[in-house]
């Protein structure tokens, strides 16, 4: 991925109708703000993708999850995939029906085991043989009945980066094809487990539309081998990965066109292996969230070290960490005034204790402390993946749409950061 932005002249003014320099003074920063307007074009757009096409959709929580988000993508009819009990909570929080939700995970406890067998969510997507085994172990037990599929790794490694990759040999997810039959076996002989299908993700930020028709004939390797188990199971889910470009103009995944791609390819292996068409299901969370979102930035300092001119910003690798972890680029932009100065390079710096570089950017020269920087498409794996590290608070996250706004999620306070802690001697 490119780190470095192009010129770019114009100042962002405003987000959703309100002027940028109004949201940082009344929230704060760093701020995580969300275009509302935008959200919900991309929520609704794959509710009519569900509807015209009949794919199934289920949000990808992990993106980001906050109670009034999950509100919103179950008003639009989709459902919601979580891997944890806090990601179960909230949407339970929001109203959402047991039957929309779909427990993930790799390693899921045995509480979350057991709220999903208690009705808490509609279905598990099992990882692996012990898994199954521990599901099983409860059934006995009269603690378990649940709808299962099973997590399968075809072995099909997208182009995408390593730390992102779902698929292959280096990917800790899923039963791996040769591990199927054994899987479904344990799933068979517990009559509390109800078979209904196969699951298949092979990665995120997925640009090459073959990959996804690549996996298809894959996943039905699976999927023949749940028939034999249970002719009735009719589910095969393709998983999300839909890659969003952060620079501006940057060409957008056609989304649309793959999926008819995946459902053109799903019904010719139906036709050839003599099976009935399955339910198709997907799982998007970056491509619903991401380009909705712009975090909010106070410049701290400007200096220069040798050749390197610095902005340091009062966030970074706390609010967040995907320019550290995997070179992630959001694209920067001055924020609540003009400048006619000449574009000079910066490196865009946070204040934590680390080499915390978020990008290279050019931008006014005559940049100073005090002014308001915004980084773009942040709105997928920015506050869901925020820590306290340093103990730094946590943004707060602002919906802004028709020219109103609200905070969705509040500024963590200093409290906040020493309520777990023991007091007392060490």
């Amino acid at each position: 991925m490119r780190t470095e932005s192009t010129p770019d002249a114009t100042s962002l003014e405003a987000i959703g109708g309100v002027e940028v320099a109004l949201l940082a003074q009344t929230y704060g920063t760093p701020l995580l703000v969300l275009d509302g307007e935008q959200l919900d074009a991309s929520i609704d757009a794959f509710a009519r993708l569900q509807t015209e096409s009949g794919i199934e959709v289920s949000y990808a929580a992990k993106a980001l999850l906050f109670v009034a988000l999950a509100k919103r993508i179950a008003a639009h009819g989709l459902g919601i995939d979580v891997c944890s009990l806090g990601e179960l909570l909230t949407v339970e929080r929001a109203g959402v029906a047991p039957g929309k939700i779909t427990l993930h995970g790799c390693g899921k406890t045995d509480d979350e085991l057991q709220a999903a067998c208690a009705g808490r969510a509609g279905r598990i997507v099992v990882d692996g043989l012990e898994e199954i085994e521990r599901l099983a172990a409860m059934a006995r037990h009269g603690g378990c009945r649940a709808t299962v599929l099973v997590r399968v790794n075809t072995g099909l490694e997208a182009h995408t980066h390593a730390y992102v990759r779902t698929g292959g040999e280096d990917s800790k997810f899923g039963v791996p094809l040769e591990g199927v039959a054994e899987a479904l076996a344990a799933i068979a002989a517990e009559p509390a487990l109800h078979l209904e299908g196969v699951h298949s993700h092979i990665g995120s930020q997925i640009f090459e539309a073959g990959a996804f028709v690549e996996n298809v004939p894959l996943a039905f390797d699976a999927y023949a081998q749940v028939l034999a188990h249970a002719p009735a199971a009719r589910t095969i889910i393709l998983g999300g990965g839909f890659g969003v470009d952060p620079h501006p103009g940057g060409e957008r995944f056609a989304v649309d066109a793959v999926l008819g791609d995946v459902a053109a390819a799903v019904a010719r292996e139906a036709k050839r292996r003599g099976f009935a068409a399955p339910q198709i299901g997907i799982e998007p969370g970056r491509a619903i969230v991401a380009r909705a979102g712009t975090s909010l930035y106070r410049v701290v300092a400007v200096k220069q070290n040798g050749s390197r001119r610095f902005a340091i910003v009062d966030g970074g690798l706390a609010d967040n960490p995907r320019p550290a972890l995997y070179g992630a680029y959001h694209h920067p932009r001055l924020a609540g005034r003009a400048s006619a100065a000449h574009v000079r390079e910066f490196a865009i710096c946070g204040r934590s204790c680390e080499s915390d570089r978020l990008v290279d950017a050019l931008l006014p020269g005559d940049l100073r402390a005090g002014d308001l920087l915004a980084l773009e498409t942040t709105g997928a794996y920015t506050y869901s993946m925020a820590s306290n590290y340093n103990r730094f608070p946590r943004p707060a996250v602002v919906i802004a749409e028709r020219g109103a706004h609200r905070a969705v999620v509040r500024r963590e306070r200093t409290d906040d950061l020493l309520r777990n802690d023991v007091l007392g001697d060490a």
